[in-house]
């Protein structure tokens, strides 16, 4: 029978953790009261935690086990766990206990109120704050700012999807924690709830500074993807009216200076405005052929594959089609 819930983890070294974080899971799932599969993602651990998941599912059917050859990153762990799961609310966590299992069925609740996606939100966060939990606050405000979904923690692994908002999305970089911006660019109910967030007993974190750097990079691209995704034209053709621009207004300022002496003369060889005008001409040109090469390959990619620019909800008198 296909499962109501499906939960997966990325598990990266955590074998301390994984025997204790498995029987919490099975005492909250079971208490929810709804059919379930654990998949355990294991992202090329080099300690002892892919032979315990091994037992784990040995002993127990709805527990399925995805080992990489090696470590990819959880992004990747991520969408494995996507690409597996079978239930109707798909519910990834991480693996290190920090997140507590007992919240799904809080995170249920709310779905079935009638949302899409219900992320958790770590208010009482259980981290160091300077390496930590400012940053995070930080990523969190811009993410929020430019993705326009208000949210306090999208780096909080611990969410609720239905199965439909996570059809089409495919996953780069750190994009996992852009998952609710982009069910909502596709029209679907965001909201959020305060989680339990507990202190690391056992094993060793393996977030750092570095990960804000790569967010904000992977921010500008999905921020590209949906405003400017069907039509590259806007953003590239922008860019080179703007150059085109800089270089009408500092050609005309070299030819006032040199035969009107305006605002004092200057031959051409004393100023070095004829050369940005032509430095900024190019660039227009290059800027506008950019946009009509993106158009073509915009176009190749959505009618070769046959897929549509929209997204719909539900359909109504459709059956026989």
């Amino acid at each position: 029978m296909t499962p109501q819930l499906s939960i997966f983890l990325p598990v990266y070294n955590e074998q301390e953790n994984l025997d204790r974080l498995h029987r919490q899971l099975i005492d909250s799932l079971t208490a929810c009261g709804r059919t379930f599969e654990i998949i355990y993602v294991d992202d090329g651990s080099s300690d002892g935690s892919l032979a315990i998941l091994e037992r784990i599912a040995a002993g127990d059917q709805r527990v399925r086990v995805i080992a990489f050859r090696r470590n990819y990153g959880q992004t990747a762990a991520m969408s494995a766990g996507i690409d597996a799961a079978r239930g109707e609310v798909l519910i990834p966590m991480d693996a290190d206990l920090q997140n507590d299992p007992a919240d799904i069925e809080r995170l249920l609740a709310r779905l079935d109120e009638g949302y899409d996606v219900v992320s958790g939100w770590r208010r009482n966060r259980q981290d160091a704050f300077l390496t930590r939990t400012l940053p995070s606050r930080l990523a969190n405000w811009m993410i929020s700012t430019i993705g326009g979904v208000p949210l306090h923690d999208y780096g909080c692994s611990l969410k609720a999807y239905r199965r439909e908002v996570l059809q089409d999305v495919h996953l780069y970089g750190e994009m996992h924690r852009f998952i609710p911006i982009y069910a909502s660019w596709s029209g679907g109910r965001v909201t959020e709830i305060p989680v339990a967030h507990h202190p690391r007993i056992a094993g060793k974190s393996k977030y750092g500074l570095s990960r804000t750097i790569k967010v904000v990079f992977d921010l500008v691209t999905i921020k590209f993807m949906a405003s400017y995704m069907t039509k590259p034209l806007y953003v590239f053709g922008g860019a080179g009216i703007l150059s085109f621009s800089i270089s009408l207004s500092t050609g005309l300022l070299a030819f006032l200076m040199k035969f009107a002496n305006w605002p004092f003369h200057a031959d051409f060889i004393q100023t070095p405005l004829p050369i940005i005008s032509m430095i900024a001409l190019v660039l227009g040109i290059q800027m506008i052929l950019m946009g009509l090469i993106a158009e073509i390959l915009v176009r190749t990619y959505h009618e070769s594959q046959g897929k549509r620019i929209y997204a719909v909800r539900r359909r109504i008198n459709f059956e026989s089609e």
